[in-house]
Formats: structure tokens, C-alpha cells, sequence
């Protein structure tokens, strides 16, 4: 590898003021997010136009995430990737803090989001990193309704007695395919996986008002042609997690996302996947080995991996645990 080849790149995360946000992406995960006084996201990594991720170390150093995608293309996402999603990078990953409920909100799929005129849907997932006593999440609905009694409910202020409400602990998995109506409630921390979209119908806020004195906007007309309002049996993810191996926890055509939990190095072959590979310290710190070279992480930080590099060795220090995330 010559010294203007691609390496494992690590970036600057970018902070967000939200009504809802508090303080634990500071007092859990150990992230600055000065000079902002609660936040309620953190991008660790993104394509977003407008709020692209920068990277911070190597010859790369103060490039943006997507001038990389364009200027190496497949070497940096991999060649089908590339092909699929042209010059953005087709991942957005977040850290949210909930100290109060967010809207009850959707999300379009690929197909009503190109009829609208939107670049792509979004199908999202959460791995809860921290959860307070009794935490909630809203996700989906927990009976048959028709659309018309949908609306009936809504324009009463009765929705949530129709919705799927899931009571979470750290280590929870949730699938949110777009489509499905969900809302995150106080007391929680989680790590968000999904598709690079910003596009959200928030479907009813509480009666909240925002910082400006007036009750926030809502899309109720936007987000009716977007809900699916199939009922599941279950809405959490079920997987079991096994110490020093890779555990899969989420596969679908979006994104795959596994767990990685060591007190042991482990060596990774990326040889046969056609994909970058990201990962996202969630606990400890490791340090990653490339090429003779090193890379350390810690609680909060992001890595991408080129999917031109086939071999990388992590080291925990002495602990870790790994959101490993890519398009397979």
C-alpha cells in the first residue's frame, strides 16, 4: 500500500440541538458536544449534504465524506455500492439522546420517496446503549386499524392507545423498516443505524411547543400514504450475543449491523465482501491494526474501513464493544 493509498478513517461528529436532547452524549459516551447546552444527536458518520462527516486523521485529514466517495469510488465503498448510490455515502449513523419523547413519526421507503421527489427512503434500526428504569418506545401498532379509524384516532389526540408501546434495556435490538410508525421515549440512549435520508413525517408531537413559541410542524397528509399498518407479533430483534466472535444482529438489503464484544484481539478477512465496513465503538476502546499501522478508538468514535482493504486485526484495551455496519 503506497502512502496516497486509502486507509481506516476516522471523523469529527457533528452535534444537534434538539428540544428533546439532554446530556448523556456527553456523561455516558464521553463526547463533547460544547458549545451546545443538551443535544440530542450526535452524526458520527454522514453523507447528508449539508452535514458531512470530515475526516480527522491522514493525508485525507479535512476532506468531507462524500469528495472521498467521489474521488475513489468502489475502492472506498465497494463496487456495487458505488454503482447503487453514486457519489453519497449510503449510510448515516447517530447517536440519540432522548431526555423527553420524540414525535410519533415515519418514514417513506425507496419507492414513495422517489414519487415525492426525495433521493431515497428511510429504513433505520436502534441498538439501545443506555436505558433509564421503565424507558418506552413506540414501535408500530399493537392491533388491526383501518386507515379511516387511523384518522379518526389521530384528530382525537387517541392515536397511542392503537400503538405498539415496548418497554427497553441496554443491549435491545429494534428493526425500523420505513413504513413503520415509531417514537422514542425519554430516558434513553441509543446508537441509529440507518439509510442516508433526512426525511421524516412527524405524525404528532404531544401539543409540544418548539423554541420559538409555536406548536412544531406535522405531515399528517405526507406520512398516511407511508404508514404500514401491518401488525407484527414481535417488534424486537432477537439475537444472542457470543463473546470474542462476530454476532449477527441485523441483515437486510439496507445494511447489515453485527456485534462485536471482545477481551480478545480479533483478526477480520473483508477479502469476499464488495463493501466498506464501519465501526462504531460502543463500549471500551480498541485499537485497530492495518498494514503495520494503528488506529485507536475509543466510547463514541467511528472507523471506515475502505472496502479496498482486506485484513485488520482489533485489539481491545483491554475491553470493546463494536457496532460493525455494511451493505452486503
Amino acid at each position: 500500500m503506497n502512502m496516497k493509498s486509502l486507509y481506516p478513517l476516522k471523523f469529527n461528529s457533528i452535534y444537534k440541538d434538539k428540544i428533546w436532547g439532554g446530556q448523556k452524549i456527553k456523561t455516558v459516551m464521553g463526547m463533547d458536544f460544547s458549545p451546545l447546552g443538551n443535544c440530542g444527536e450526535a452524526w458520527v458518520l454522514s453523507g447528508v449534504e449539508g452535514d458531512q462527516s470530515v475526516v480527522v486523521n491522514g493525508f485525507l485529514a479535512e476532506n468531507e465524506l462524500n469528495e472521498l466517495v467521489e474521488i475513489y469510488m468502489g475502492e472506498l465503498v465497494g463496487e456495487k455500492n458505488y454503482e447503487e448510490f453514486g457519489d453519497q455515502f449510503p449510510i448515516l449513523v447517530k447517536i440519540i439522546d432522548s431526555n423527553d419523547w420524540l414525535s410519533i413519526q415515519v418514514h417513506p421507503d425507496d419507492e414513495l420517496a422517489q414519487k415525492r421527489g426525495l433521493d431515497r427512503g428511510k429504513t433505520e434500526m436502534w441498538y439501545l446503549l443506555d436505558a433509564e428504569k421503565d424507558a418506552e418506545i413506540i414501535l408500530g401498532f399493537n392491533k388491526e386499524i383501518k386507515r379511516n379509524e387511523y384518522q379518526e384516532l389521530l384528530n382525537d389526540k387517541k392515536l397511542k392507545s392503537v400503538l405498539n408501546a415496548e418497554k427497553v434495556k441496554a443491549g435491545d435490538v429494534f428493526y425500523v423498516p420505513a413504513g413503520r410508525v415509531h417514537a422514542i421515549g425519554p430516558g434513553i440512549l441509543l446508537a441509529e443505524i440507518q439509510q442516508t435520508s433526512d426525511t421524516t413525517y412527524r405524525i404528532y408531537d404531544w401539543d409540544r411547543i418548539g423554541v420559538d413559541g409555536l406548536m412544531r410542524e406535522l405531515h399528517v397528509d405526507e406520512a398516511l400514504d407511508a404508514i404500514d399498518f401491518k401488525v407484527e407479533k414481535n417488534y424486537k430483534t432477537d439475537y444472542s450475543a457470543e463473546k470474542n466472535k462476530t454476532t449477527k444482529v441485523v441483515k437486510s438489503k439496507y445494511f447489515t449491523t453485527n456485534l462485536i464484544d471482545l477481551d480478545v484481539p480479533l483478526s477480520k478477512d473483508y477479502s469476499v465482501l464488495d463493501s466498506f465496513v464501519i465501526y462504531l465503538c460502543i463500549e471500551g476502546s480498541f485499537v485497530l491494526m492495518y498494514d503495520n499501522e494503528k488506529l485507536n478508538a475509543k466510547k463514541g468514535e467511528t472507523i471506515l474501513i475502505p472496502a479496498i482493504m482486506n485484513e485488520v486485526k482489533i485489539i481491545p484495551a483491554p475491553k470493546a464493544k463494536i457496532l460493525e455496519v455494511y451493505i452486503a
